[in-house]
């Protein structure tokens, strides 16, 4: 038992003398290694969205309460079947009303075609002028133009009461329900959100840099779906479109990635990984400097590492990353191919 006690004792006036410093839990702390690398072309991870290729945000041309809702979030529906209703009550008088025109309007073109053929009889035998005869021609010409008109109108007011049904633009499932029975529908105001399970794709914003080797290296292209056992590793893309627009404020460009048809538990708005291959460094160019993820420290607006200096002391130093590739994220600036950093930065923080 002394002499147990005597060797701890030991131990650790060798690691006093050798300046080490030791956690809040009594530990020592744990020291890694600047990672360079010189010429390489490691992937680069982006992150990702999956979203469907038709997806369609329904709304309605006209106003009304809603008085029927058929579907719920997550219902299938079927290409035209009945999704909402508005009250239409109004629009149905107004096509009453345009359908009586109608009727009234052919019943004195009737007239007047009747009159028309009757001058034209007298007018045969001499019996009248033919300035009455243009004048019953000129009768039943606006009687014509009215009923043309009119059905015109009657058209209109069938069509515009159509637009107080939803119905299914396409087999889907229902997403999003942004109304309930009673809400005033308004014209452009969203009600339902219906999208295409049968065609998703992912889609991710990639650094101008990566753009050329998306674009000659299509095949090398990946993609994970984290959370889905049979995608959580790099898949390949049923087919990839890079988009030929970059954006003038964050210079990305966009890359869309097809999916397989019929994955399960996959829908729109899931986080996805897209790996692209990455950009060659030329020999003459500074040596890339890679550290884990996990040694980052985040507080409000700052990023950093704890480096410990000879004694194993750590320092918090603010650095500046770049792209991350698998659990390794490039350092662009505040550290040195030399320099120890902290391993388990919330330890590291601890100590005083």
């Amino acid at each position: 038992m002394k002499r147990n006690s005597l060797l701890t004792l030991a131990t650790l006036a060798t690691l006093l003398s050798q300046g080490a410093v030791w956690a809040a839990d009594g530990q020592p702390l744990k020291a890694i290694a600047v990672q360079g690398a010189g010429l390489s072309q490691a992937d680069s991870s982006l992150d990702g969205v999956v979203e469907a290729v038709r997806q369609t945000i329904l709304s309605t041309q006209v106003a009304g309460a809603v008085v029927a809702l058929h579907v719920k979030a997550g219902d299938r529906v079927k290409a035209g079947q009945e999704l909402l209703r508005i009250d239409a009550r109004a629009a149905q008088q107004n096509v009453i009303g345009a359908s009586a025109q109608v009727e009234a309007a052919q019943a004195n073109l009737a007239v007047a075609s009747k009159e028309l053929e009757r001058q034209k009889q007298l007018l045969s035998k001499q019996y009248i002028s033919q300035a009455a005869f243009d004048r019953a021609q000129a009768q039943w010409d606006a009687a014509r133009a009215q009923v043309k008109a009119l059905q015109a109108n009657n058209q209109a007011a069938q069509t515009q009461s159509g637009f107080f049904v939803l119905n299914a633009p396409y087999g889907g499932v229902v997403s999003d329900v942004s109304v309930t029975l009673g809400d005033m529908a308004m014209p452009g105001k969203p009600l339902l959100t219906v999208y295409d399970p049968s065609a998703l794709r992912v889609t991710a914003a990639v650094p101008q840099a990566l753009l050329v080797a998306a674009h000659a290296q299509p095949k090398a292209v990946r993609y994970e779906l984290p959370g889905l056992a049979a995608y959580s590793t790099p898949q390949l893309p049923l087919q990839i479109q890079v988009l030929p627009a970059v954006d003038p404020v964050t210079h990305t460009g966009q890359i869309r990635l097809s999916l397989p048809v019929g994955v399960e538990g996959l829908a729109p708005g899931m986080f996805a990984r897209v790996w692209l291959p990455g950009v060659a460094v030329s020999k003459a160019g500074p040596e890339r400097l890679f550290l884990p993820v996990n040694a980052i420290v985040r507080r409000a607006e700052m990023t950093g590492v704890y480096v410990l200096d000879a004694q194993g002391k750590p320092s918090l130093r603010q650095v500046r990353l770049g792209q991350t590739s698998g659990d390794r994220v490039e350092v662009l600036s505040g550290l040195r191919k030399e320099d120890k950093v902290a391993a388990e930065p919330q330890l590291a923080g601890a100590v005083r």
